[in-house]
């Protein structure tokens, strides 16, 4: 006996209806995607308005505050994860200016609470040997090279590198005591060399 047309409907309308299940959820999860994508490009920082009040601490919120100047597109103060890099606060910054000297930082270099990052415009490290003033010839802990660390007394390639190690790892040295953590340096040596450096 021959099959009636209404018999074959059903598998068509089947086979629309899994089509359509389809593609109703490749929609939902494209939409899904997206808004996670738009919540996810919120910005990880915040300017912070200089007259902060002091109503935050970075302490106790797990965040820490940098003072970003200089060839930089929005300079200001902004907050940033405790395990933020010299890059985050140049990004949080809106980026560098096209006369920024990119090669007298270090972008990879970890933040401590509270520092002040100078970004300086190509020309300005040379002519501004580590932001001495005229007639300071110490060697500034913070901004010197393995060379300029190399001429203080009994410092050594090899303490020379270990101290940039400390400062990249640490951040900026707060003090000449400072000098006390870097392995080799005891009370002696630094006695030697407190005159000589700066911070």
């Amino acid at each position: 006996m021959p099959e009636s047309p209404s018999a074959s409907t059903p598998p068509r309308r089947l086979r629309l209806g899994v089509g359509a299940a389809i593609v109703l959820a490749l929609v939902v999860l494209s939409a899904a995607v997206g808004l996670g994508l738009m919540r996810g490009q919120a910005a990880p920082t915040e300017s912070v308005p200089l007259s902060t009040g002091g109503e935050r601490t970075a302490g106790s919120s797990g965040e820490l505050y940098v003072h970003v100047l200089g060839a930089v597109a929005n300079p200001g103060l902004y907050v940033l994860d405790l395990d933020a890099r010299l890059v985050d606060a140049v990004a949080a910054a809106g980026g560098t200016t096209e006369d920024a000297d990119l090669a007298a930082i270090n972008l990879a270099r970890v933040l401590s609470d509270g520092e002040q990052i100078i970004v300086p415009v190509v020309g300005a490290a040379a002519a501004d040997t580590g932001g001495s003033t005229p007639g300071d010839d110490r060697v500034d802990l913070n901004t010197a090279d393995q060379a300029a660390l190399e001429t203080l007394p009994r410092i050594g390639p090899a303490l020379a590198e270990r101290i940039i190690a400390w400062r990249e790892e640490n951040g900026r040295f707060a003090s000449v005591d400072d000098l006390l953590a870097v392995p080799g340096i005891g009370e002696k040596l630094l006695a030697g060399i407190r005159d000589g450096v700066r911070v």
